[in-house]
């Protein structure tokens, strides 16, 4: 879920503002899964904008206070949430670490680095929600580390069902700053896409792996 309408909402504006985020229904982008998609989300743009990245962090910080306190780390999932996650980290003036997609074949052979210890209390930080399987990967890796996962925040989420169960079945809380819902509705409020493509982008959020630009 996200945090509230006026912050999803102006965080959907801010994306469309800086192109972090990219509505194309009318000529869709290739996924590397292969799926066809009319959005395209980049959010490690948003560190070029120090004002917005400003606004993020703080956000996200001041929400992550309100939730679960003040935790004893803050991890980043590798590599899009390094940066924002660092940020929010130092906001809080708490410890960083952050989680690789898996562990380095080399070297310590690490796929968590920084100074973590037992039964500390860690919120996660995601630039980007798709399915779910990388975030919760890394998640996976910190509860091997014996750390205790307060939740999950991310910039924004598709709001995919199989995400949404993604995360109930690993009992792992995820809140967001924005979701699809309130880009789509900012979009439509500034003009930046018509109500019939409204509905196109609707269409393939019910089902992206089968949507088809007709």
């Amino acid at each position: 879920m996200y945090f509230n309408t006026d912050t999803a909402e102006k965080t959907a504006e801010l994306l469309l503002k800086i192109e972090a985020i990219k509505l194309q229904p009318n000529n869709p982008f290739s996924w590397a899964s292969g799926w066809k998609s009319p959005i395209y989300c980049d959010n490690r743009i948003i560190l070029s904008f120090p004002e917005i990245r400003n606004y993020v962090c703080n956000e996200m910080a001041n929400h992550i206070t309100t939730l679960y306190g003040k935790p004893d780390v803050i991890a980043g999932v590798a590599t899009g949430a390094i940066g924002i996650g660092m940020l929010v980290a130092n906001v809080l003036n708490l410890p960083f670490i952050y989680v690789r997609p898996e562990a380095k074949s080399h070297g310590r052979q690490n796929q968590i680095e920084g100074q973590v210890s037992k039964n500390q209390k860690v919120v996660v930080v995601e630039d980007l929600i798709s399915t779910g399987k990388s975030s919760l990967n890394a998640v996976s890796a910190l509860k091997e580390a014996n750390l205790n996962i307060l939740g999950m925040v991310a910039i924004f989420t598709y709001g995919f069902d199989v995400a949404k169960q993604n995360f109930k079945s690993n009992n792992i809380a995820l809140y967001t700053l924005s979701n699809y819902e309130a880009l789509l509705e900012k979009a439509k409020q500034t003009n930046y896409i018509t109500e019939k493509e409204a509905q196109l982008l609707g269409q393939w959020n019910a089902n992206p792996s089968e949507w088809q630009n007709n």
